[in-house]
């Protein structure tokens, strides 16, 4: 039945993505959408583990309907975007792995093959990005470097989510800890990069600063982790707290792009 459900929403994102008189993007818009491929990979993982661990079950199968709708639409955006041989071809790679996280998405949570799903992710994580960094070359702005950090840290909301599910799942990958601990770093960082950018607006600094302090008590939760206590449902609706704020941030990032064209 789970699977039944899942490939009737399916068809109803297809449909929706398949609808005519789609405009063009433009270069800002194509690093967002490229930069929600980042996210929605990780998000759908997410949304698997979240599932299997029976972790707000409820509101993960709408997730993972949401996102699995979103990417088909985004990769319809992207392949009639594309405007050069580096961008068609990084999109062409990311839409094949992206056929085959779907299929694992759509079937019914197995811990024994949630592996599988993760690495998927993975890859297409990295040729999303891949993708994103082409697009951010081919526009050469500095507003656009900061609408891909600020989408990247978007992603890295959702990875910490999903690696922070896998490690209370107990999945066997020696390498959970260490990238979950690099995923927050990375967080960090991008967090610091944001907070000095000069074009930064009132807006924005006001946009980060909310960011930084629901990230302050997001990570009270992760040192809980170092005891083998998990606080999953507290971390997963942080996380989607951290995600509705970041995807303002940078669309706000994006309309500096556009201005800057």
């Amino acid at each position: 039945m789970f699977q039944h459900l899942l490939r009737g929403m399916l068809l109803l994102g297809l449909l929706l993505g398949a609808l005519p008189g789609q405009a063009a993007i433009s270069d800002a818009e194509a690093i967002n959408r490229a930069g929600q491929q980042r996210m929605l990979g990780q998000r759908i993982a997410k949304s698997y583990l979240m599932i299997g661990t029976q972790t707000r079950s409820e509101l993960a199968l709408a997730q993972l309907d949401a996102s699995v709708a979103s990417v088909e639409e985004n990769s319809q955006l992207l392949g009639d975007y594309a405007s050069s041989a580096a961008i068609r071809g990084a999109a062409d790679e990311a839409g094949l792995t992206w056929q085959q996280l779907r299929e694992q998405a759509l079937a019914a949570p197995d811990k024994s093959r949630s592996l599988e799903m993760l690495k998927l992710a993975e890859r297409f994580l990295a040729q999303s990005e891949t993708l994103a960094l082409r697009i951010e070359q081919h526009n050469g702005s500095q507003p656009a470097h900061l609408v891909n950090r600020s989408g990247r840290l978007r992603m890295l909301s959702q990875r910490i989510a999903m690696l922070y599910l896998a490690l209370s799942w107990n999945l066997p990958d020696a390498e959970l800890r260490s990238k979950f601990d690099t995923a927050v770093e990375e967080f960090d960082q991008g967090l610091d990069e944001l907070h000095a950018a000069k074009q930064n607006t009132e807006q924005i600094n006001d946009r980060l600063e909310h960011i930084s302090n629901q990230w302050r008590f997001a990570r009270v939760g992760f040192k809980l982790t170092e005891d083998g206590r998990y606080v999953p449902t507290v971390i997963v609706t942080t996380a989607e707290s951290l995600l509705q704020k970041l995807e303002a941030l940078t669309a706000d990032y994006a309309q500096l792009a556009q201005a800057a064209r």
